[in-house]
């Protein structure tokens, strides 16, 4: 992320949700009304781009964790450390409200996404089992495989 300056701001209620990228991280818009409308929206953009390059999603879990429930970076800008670099972001906001854990969840069968997570100091913590054949309505396929179970990943703030 070399000579980009990011800016990380929280949508507001009003403004349009950035569909395009939260589907990169998400299968069906139906998927991500689940949760979209009880979790906050935040948006990062460059200094000299009026787009949007990157977005995550934060749900309060509990008092003291707050789980990723989205987060995707524009194609064009994927491989770059903006990804690290929103997790820095999420681990700020994170601290400024006193949660205790980040969490997150990424298909078993994800190697790349799981590797990302645990190189941003996240640790594997349970399994949330058939959880894509229970909440998708047609099977997802990921590297030729159908996706299942979801491995959770925590990160202590």
């Amino acid at each position: 992320m070399k000579n980009v300056n990011l800016k990380v701001t929280r949508l507001l209620q009003q403004e349009d949700l950035p569909f395009d990228l939260l589907l990169l991280a998400d299968e069906t818009v139906e998927a991500i009304g689940k949760y979209i409308y009880d979790s906050e929206v935040y948006v990062a953009k460059a200094d000299a781009c009026p787009n949007v390059l990157a977005t995550f999603v934060l749900q309060k879990i509990t008092e003291k964790e707050i789980e990723i429930k989205n987060i995707a970076v524009a194609k064009p800008f994927q491989n770059k450390g903006i990804g690290s670099y929103m997790i820095g972001e999420i681990r700020r906001i994170a601290s400024e409200v006193n949660y205790d854990y980040v969490i997150v969840g990424t298909p078993d069968s994800s190697a790349r996404q799981i590797s990302f997570y645990q190189k941003n100091g996240f640790t594997k913590f349970a399994v949330r089992e058939n959880f894509f054949t229970e909440n998708y309505p047609q099977p997802i396929i990921e590297n030729g495989i159908a996706l299942k179970d979801m491995v959770m990943l925590r990160m202590e703030i």
